[in-house]
């Protein structure tokens, strides 16, 4: 069998500097190379340079999704940082979603060589791998194979950083490449919000995913409510989530909660803000 490594940099293959951590080309790649059962191929791809995962974007997507086209019937195993992975996670579980593929994330909370979670969290992604019965994009983190597709990273410092929502299941997309130049985000309501604030944010995004209350709800100000009416009238996508981490949305469950629904705002119901937004940037201007 072959297992892909295509290393995109993070924590798990960094060591100290004098100004902090910094990635080193090689340190993932041995450990990997270590872990392989007798009969398995590695293939290594690294990226040039090494990024930290808050530079990680739709370009960095395509060019995994362009990896793991190149290699039909292998395994991959994608090292990269945590504090993207989420976005990562629901980015090629959605984009790969229908195909018949093997991946799973993985990374570390401290680099290799500094306690034995990084390796551990290797150790059980090879592990997995090579175990037959399964298909899709998973995550392996803090002894736990989690689906990638609803991760949320949930703690800035503990080893078990990461918890996965169940998500609805999903088909294969419109498009399963991403569109650097669309403009997309994830923004939130908030007590007091302004208006124009929001307003000003949609202006200048194709669509947005919009992080309500609860079950789906919004305050009772006529001006949001027409700043979300206005950008859906555009052309403009909105799709909610809710900004708890479980549960989802309800439409017609509060009345606070009509004004969203009224003016066009789509329901994402049990979608993590991760999941959302790569809903929308996979779904191109499809209404």
């Amino acid at each position: 069998m072959e297992i892909v490594l295509i290393h995109t940099g993070g924590t798990i293959g960094m060591v100290p500097s004098p100004d902090g951590l910094v990635p080193e080309r090689g340190r993932v790649e041995r450990a990997v190379e270590a872990l392989m059962p007798t009969g398995a191929r590695l293939t290594t791809h690294l990226f040039d340079p090494l990024l930290d995962s808050a530079d990680v974007g739709p370009d960095d997507w395509n060019r995994m999704l362009d990896l793991i086209d190149a290699h039909p019937g292998a395994s991959f195993l994608v090292t990269h940082g945590t504090d993207t992975m989420s976005f990562t996670g629901a980015a090629l579980a959605q984009a790969l979603a229908g195909r018949d593929v093997r991946v799973i994330l993985c990374g570390a909370m401290a680099p290799l060589g500094a306690g034995e979670g990084a390796r551990a969290n290797l150790t059980l992604a090879v592990a997995t791998l090579i175990a037959p019965g399964w298909t899709g994009v998973k995550c392996a983190f803090a002894q736990k194979i989690m689906e990638a597709g609803g991760l949320i990273k949930h703690d800035t410092r503990g080893d078990d950083a990461f918890r996965s929502v169940p998500q609805d299941p999903v088909g294969p997309p419109e498009t399963r490449r991403f569109d650097p130049d669309r403009r997309l985000a994830v923004l939130a309501l908030t007590p007091g919000l302004p208006a124009s604030a929001l307003s000003g944010a949609l202006a200048a995004l194709d669509g947005a995913v919009l992080r309500v209350f609860g079950a789906g709800t919004v305050m009772h100000d006529a001006e949001v409510h027409a700043a979300l009416a206005g950008a859906v009238a555009q052309g403009k996508r909105i799709r909610a989530v809710s900004q708890c981490e479980g549960g989802g949305l309800a439409p017609g469950h509060y009345a606070a909660g009509a004004a969203l629904w009224a003016a066009g705002v789509e329901n994402g119901g049990r979608e993590t803000p991760e999941a959302a937004l790569v809903k929308l940037w996979l779904a191109g201007g499809r209404s």
